[in-house]
């Protein structure tokens, strides 16, 4: 018996930074949206309707009258509220396929081998997202993963004929599709190899198809030779396994504004490490070590600069976030230095291992079975009321260093008190 071919399908949100704060303002259904970076950056992210006037990375400084004068709405990042639609958005796909890959915030590759009816599928996976979480999708179906790509390009490009979902199984769409996209908005070819590859007479994703994959991987890279391959129908990438437990966690943000005073400073590490260590326990691992840095801005002539980390050892392997905290704050007297405007802070976890992966002598330390409990109830009540409802006492509730986020929408989901309302007359 003959293996079956593999067929993927590629669901991608739309827009999907700028989708979800359509989802709770439908006052902006028809308004172009851009979303900023941390501290309010650059543009980030932005709907279609606002890519034409507005380049990816813009300062946002030096494109405020271009947003007045196009009725551009600006908002600041809201990680919390995309985060939890993305797991939503990814529940649901996990419940509709036999497996999923989730590949970034808002995309998924799906494992579709053996299943009829493809066409009906993504359109309903499509209608089921939309109507339980307001987040349209594009839903791109083909043999191979590049190719499942290039479809839900296809079907955000053409979504007006496509309905949001292109099926390129067929080998005859499939060379429509190939012929009609330039090989730039091939998955894995950026600026630079588009550059090589129209020097060698390759201008469409047909092109690469066809190209001799050995001499692209002599001449490039075993990467560009698989694109290769995939492209021709050939499928070179599986479904990725679930990433195995980090052996690092960091956390890291810079300040809303300078500061210059150490206590602050302590407050913003204490409130990265509270973050952090939720990561380190949601993995179910343990910290050996802890490492904390603090810098200043290092591009403005006018400032001094100064960078400075420091690495802690902890008595033992531990999750508990007291303890962590601890170590951390204390390590900053270390490190600190009077006189300078400090930009940034980072805490990162190093050394991590599952329980029992370590080897302990008879009279060592270990983490206490009551403070193993206390992480525990400290994680369920944030989960079920908010992250950061209970916190250790040096992570300030409002603090002055936080980042400037001035243009940020409610948090929806995650918070009770920024729930919908309904008025009765």
């Amino acid at each position: 018996m003959s293996k079956q071919k593999p067929i993927f399908a590629l669901i991608d949100c739309n827009s999907f930074y700028a989708s979800c704060e359509r989802v709770f303002r439908p006052d902006l259904a028809k308004v172009p949206i851009v979303v900023l970076s941390n501290n309010d950056g650059c543009v980030i992210a932005r709907s279609y309707d606002a890519k034409p006037f507005i380049k990816m990375g813009e300062p946002y400084f030096q494109i405020k009258h271009k947003l007045r004068q196009h009725g551009i709405v600006a908002f600041s990042s809201n990680y919390a509220l995309y985060g939890d639609m993305s797991e939503r958005v990814m529940s649901l796909i996990e419940a509709m396929v036999p497996a999923v890959e989730v590949y970034s915030i808002d995309e998924a590759f799906a494992d579709l081998t053996g299943i009829g009816g493809l066409d009906a599928l993504g359109r309903q996976i499509r209608a089921q997202v939309l109507r339980c979480t307001g987040i349209p999708v594009g839903v791109g179906i083909a043999h191979t993963k590049t190719l499942a790509k290039l479809a839900n390009y296809t079907a955000k490009r053409l979504q007006s004929q496509t309905g949001g979902v292109v099926n390129i199984t067929d080998p005859v769409k499939r060379d429509w599709v190939l012929r009609n996209t330039d090989v730039a908005e091939v998955w894995g070819v950026g600026r630079k190899m588009k550059l090589h590859l129209d020097a060698m007479g390759i201008k469409s994703a047909m092109d690469l198809a066809k190209a001799d994959p050995w001499t692209l991987r002599k001449k490039f890279s075993v990467v560009i030779e698989k694109t290769a391959r995939e492209l021709g129908g050939t499928s070179c990438l599986e479904l990725d396994e679930p990433d195995p437990p980090k052996q690092e966690i960091c956390c890291s943000r810079m300040f809303g504004k300078r500061l210059t005073e150490l206590q602050p400073i302590k407050e913003a590490v204490a409130t990265y490490m509270m973050r952090a260590s939720e990561k380190l326990r949601a993995q179910n691992s343990l910290c050996k070590k802890v490492r904390v840095c603090i810098r200043t801005g290092m591009f403005n002539p006018e400032e001094a600069k100064y960078a400075n980390g420091v690495i802690v050892d902890l008595p033992y392997p531990t999750n508990d976030a007291r303890l962590l905290t601890q170590a951390a704050v204390g390590a900053l007297d270390r490190i600190f230095r009077v006189g300078f405007k400090y930009s940034k802070a980072e805490v990162m976890l190093l050394n991590l291992c599952l329980p029992g992966e370590y080897t302990d002598d008879l009279f060592a330390t270990s983490q206490p079975a009551e403070a193993t409990r206390v992480m525990a109830v400290l994680d369920q009540i944030n989960v079920r009321w908010g992250q950061g409802t209970l916190r250790t006492a040096s992570v300030p509730m409002d603090p002055e260093w936080d980042m400037r986020r001035e243009m940020m929408s409610q948090s929806f989901t995650t918070k009770l008190n920024h729930l919908w309302t309904v008025a009765c007359k």
